[in-house]
């Protein structure tokens, strides 16, 4: 996997409260609001929570990526 581009705090917030209050789940509670965005046609959060899934995967992940200073 690249290098995950993360849009802003706002992402990491919400992930951050999806880890917290899903935990182990929380990639799944985004998926499940991702697909509901979608049903309801709306596209922007549909892509919102989509990435969310990408930020908790990264959050999630014990193996440090990038440059480490």
């Amino acid at each position: 996997m690249d290098t995950p581009y993360i849009n802003g705090r706002a992402a990491l917030a919400d992930a951050a409260l999806l880890l917290e209050t899903y935990g182990d789940d929380a990639g799944f509670e985004a998926a499940a609001r991702a697909e509901a965005s979608r049903d309801n046609g709306n596209v922007l959060k549909f892509c919102h929570w989509r990435q969310i899934e990408r930020v908790i995967v990264t959050l999630s992940n014990k193996e440090v990526r990038g440059t480490v200073h």
